[in-house]
């Protein structure tokens, strides 16, 4: 499969904001890694899709927008990106800036995400 991974990223990235749980478990590999200061070190499709929704029960209404989607290699690409939430159970607003770097198999899934905030959070 040939596909450009930025254009991948902003597939993703869709899913993501939409918070479609189905699309977004279709993306990973099996055996996906997902490395953030915010969830730690991730192993699994699974344990990543058991954070995604813990994280859109904290901040259901999460907005997200990329300023930059680069392609980096033919299996990786990185983005530049903030989000806005407010948390569910306290009502405190959330801002997050950072990056990601997200590489991908030959089949177009996610085999690693690795996550910079810029600040903390």
């Amino acid at each position: 499969m040939t596909f450009d991974p930025a254009e991948r990223i902003e597939l993703f990235h869709d899913a993501i904001n939409r918070i479609n749980y189905e699309e977004i478990e279709n993306f990973f590999a099996e055996n996906a890694t997902y490395v953030s200061n915010g969830v730690g070190s991730l192993a699994g499709r699974d344990a990543i899709m058991e954070a995604f929704r813990g994280y859109f029960d904290k901040y259901p209404d999460q907005t997200a927008s990329n300023s930059l989607v680069e392609t980096l290699t033919p299996l990786s690409g990185r983005a530049v990106w903030s989000v806005r939430a407010t948390n569910s159970k306290t009502g405190q607003p959330l801002i997050r800036e950072g990056e990601e770097t997200i590489t991908f198999d030959e089949d177009g899934r996610v085999v690693r995400v690795d996550v910079t905030d810029y600040q903390e959070f």
